[in-house]
């Protein structure tokens, strides 16, 4: 009775009380406000990418800047994990809108957090990000298809060669993937995506078990896609 009667508060509480918007404490609907929902469209790369035509291809949704680099940071740093759902529905609508969207039975991966980093967080973003990306395009979501084994130092200040010597040995394929016996082409998802060390790190990862990775997704990359490539 008492469990019944807290949902029904709740719910009333839900439908007069409406959150707000988590980036700039007005109104939201039905989380972001209109405002910052228009600001971050603003934030959207092209369908056009030149990311699309590397080995694996790479699809980009947006600039790491603006209203983007600020729901990413509330996301991560104050504790709102429900921005995922949102910003994973954008990357997946972008995904099944590019050439990428033709493949079929494929699973996808998350970039992992170091267990300890995890805790501390109480969640991986990249993982709530893809849970909303299979939502949408009905992939298969393999949360510990790579596992972090090493923690490992920030790479912002690093150069793209010491990046990949600190991120070199740091994740392992999870149990479940590795025990599967026809191996599945891999989409491997992250938030952020810089040089594109980190995944390069995780094909090299997962190759060893001889499971391939058809693409890479990212919600944003802190470059122009031209420079991306370059470096």
């Amino acid at each position: 009775m008492r469990e019944n009667w807290s949902a029904w508060v709740k719910g009333w509480v839900n439908l007069f009380l409406k959150p707000n918007c988590p980036l700039c404490d007005r109104p939201g609907k039905p989380l972001l406000c209109p405002a910052c929902d228009r600001l971050l469209q603003r934030q959207k790369f092209s369908l056009q990418q030149p990311l699309l035509k590397e080995t694996p291809p790479v699809l980009i949704w947006g600039r790491y800047g603006g209203v983007m680099k600020r729901a990413i940071a509330v996301m991560k740093y104050q504790n709102c994990p429900e921005l995922a759902q949102p910003l994973g529905y954008l990357l997946a609508e972008t995904w099944l809108q590019s050439p990428l969207a033709k493949a079929q039975g494929l699973t996808v991966v998350p970039i992992p957090l170091h267990p300890a980093k995890q805790q501390k967080r109480g969640f991986n973003q990249a993982e709530l990000l893809a849970k909303s990306f299979c939502e949408l395009t009905g992939y298969r979501l393999e949360p510990r298809g790579l596992e972090r084994v090493r923690d490992t130092e920030a790479l912002n200040p690093l150069s793209p060669a010491q990046r990949r010597e600190t991120l070199a040995n740091s994740m392992t394929v999870g149990a479940r993937l590795r025990r599967t016996q026809a191996k599945p082409g891999v989409i491997l998802l992250d938030d952020i995506y810089t040089t594109g060390a980190t995944c390069q790190e995780a094909i090299t990862t997962l190759s060893k078990e001889g499971i391939s990775v058809y693409g890479i997704a990212a919600i944003a990359s802190t470059q122009p896609l031209d420079q991306v490539i370059k470096s």
